[in-house]
């Protein structure tokens, strides 16, 4: 199992609520593991690589049916790619290609644990890029700097790589990159959705324009996100979608412009406080120096198969174990994007009204959500996260109540920057678990929530709580909440 203090979670407070909202949260971190859908994706047969793609590929793909590689055909083959917990897919890759894997490099995140054996992994910063992300990128550059028809290339991105996978473009530097950065998705507040544009146009590899540089080497994208998911709320994105209005992976075409990316930060007030370096870069973009389009991904023809698509992982594994512990599971919102706190105050106003009215959901029941929420930080440094914040937003709605328990993750166990020193707590929680006993027992400890959420220092008071979640490091495939309503 993924939660690595369901002891001390499930110690106090409502206990009962509290076991099956960890169960509920370890069930579906566990269900997102790209280790063992990778073992299931590829195998060697003597001289031939096979690649079973069925339940890989985006509805829609043109490119449809198995791949077929003959080793003889290849003098070289590499292993290349940037996400949270991209190690986990990146050990598959090693373990099944083994002595014909040639070299590979990833980049993960400042704080995992190194668990290659192959291949080179360089930690670097997230959710704000720093040098190591500089360093990863040209360690790649260098290793694909003369790939020809017989190399054979694998690509591993998801989650993180918007940070993770920077390589400032022109005049830019990382130094005005990672102020950017952090004025932008932790001062603002800005969704990654908005943020993901620019950051595709002001890069060296991003946009598509890493796969130019893996030409003419035949190429296989394979991603640890949801694919089908991807910066708006639809049901299931199909592949020529995805070509579209991509703004994420940057192995593929994307769906936006320069102009786009001025018009984004006019809308968040933010083009003056711009570092001038990254206006003149966006100002003089061109159609020719613009992000690869989905005409010009055509004629590669590299593969693009999705890894973990979370209604086929993620979801069923959750309304699995809801369905053995008896309860009903409905899905109250996929694609939730708003100010954490106050989405967890409306989340949880809605459970006290089914615990009252037994409106619009009857007791017993789990509701589960998705997505990513946000966490407008301005000047403040505190030391938290989004689901954290999400769940002490809650904790102040149903303080009082005997049957709501609310739980939160980012499944890839690192909600939020980090920066936690205390002993015996991980270095970045997960998220955390609350109920109806949690501002009781703040208030009995002398501990002040409404601070803790003032300055976003959230981290130290729910590990002291026993309400803090440490959980093993993987993918992400954004958010997990889980509001269990007792009967």
């Amino acid at each position: 199992m993924r939660i690595l203090n369901k002891k001390q979670l499930c110690s106090h407070g409502n206990k009962e609520g509290r076991e099956v909202v960890c169960d509920l949260l370890d069930a579906g971190l566990d269900a997102l593991d790209p280790y063992t859908r990778v073992k299931q994706l590829l195998h060697i047969e003597g001289d031939t690589i096979h690649l079973s793609t069925s339940g890989f590929e985006m509805k829609g793909d043109p490119h449809q049916g198995d791949i077929t590689l003959s080793l003889c055909d290849y003098d070289r083959i590499f292993v290349l790619g940037a996400a949270k917990g991209v190690q986990r897919a990146a050990l598959a890759f090693e373990e099944v290609l083994g002595e014909h894997l040639t070299r590979g490099i990833v980049i993960a995140k400042h704080g995992e644990e190194i668990i290659c054996n192959r291949i080179e992994v360089v930690l670097a910063g997230h959710p704000v890029p720093d040098d190591d992300c500089v360093i990863g990128c040209q360690r790649i550059e260098e290793m694909i700097s003369d790939l020809s028809a017989r190399d054979l290339v694998f690509t591993i991105f998801g989650s993180g790589c918007g940070s993770l996978f920077t390589y400032p473009a022109g005049d830019i530097t990382m130094e005005e990159l990672s102020r950017f950065t952090h004025m932008m998705q932790i001062e603002k507040g800005v969704p990654t959705s908005d943020l993901n544009p620019i950051r595709t146009h002001i890069d060296r590899f991003k946009g598509g324009r890493i796969l130019r540089l893996l030409q003419p080497a035949t190429v296989i994208n394979t991603v640890t996100a949801d694919p089908s998911k991807m910066d708006q709320p639809v049901t299931r994105m199909t592949y020529d979608q995805l070509m579209r209005v991509n703004t994420f992976f940057p192995t593929i075409a994307t769906g936006t412009t320069y102009a786009d990316c001025i018009e984004i930060l006019h809308k968040w007030d933010a083009w003056d406080d711009t570092p001038a370096s990254i206006r003149a870069h966006l100002l003089a973009g061109t159609k020719e120096t613009d992000n690869m389009t989905p005409a010009e991904y055509e004629t590669y023809g590299a593969r693009f198969l999705g890894l973990i698509f979370k209604d086929a992982t993620v979801y069923p594994a959750v309304r699995r174990r809801a369905e053995a512990l008896g309860i009903p599971c409905r899905m109250i919102s996929e694609y939730q994007c708003a100010e954490a706190r106050e989405a967890g105050k409306v989340d949880a106003a809605m459970a006290l009204t089914a615990q009252r009215l037994g409106e619009p959901f009857e007791a017993p029941v789990i509701l589960m959500s998705s997505g990513e929420n946000v966490v407008t930080v301005g000047e403040e440094r505190g030391i938290g996260g989004r689901n954290q914040e999400y769940c002490l937003g809650a904790a102040q709605i149903i303080a009082g109540s005997e049957r709501i328990t609310v739980g939160a993750v980012d499944t890839d166990a690192t909600d939020g920057p980090g920066g936690l020193s205390l002993d015996g707590a991980p270095e970045c929680l997960a998220g955390a678990i609350v109920d109806g006993d949690t501002v009781r027992e703040a208030k009995a400890k002398n501990i002040d929530l409404w601070q803790a959420l003032k300055t976003h220092a959230t981290s130290a008071p729910l590990w002291q709580l026993g309400c803090g979640v440490d959980a093993e490091k993987n993918v992400s495939a954004l958010d997990l909440r889980i509001i269990y309503i007792m009967e």
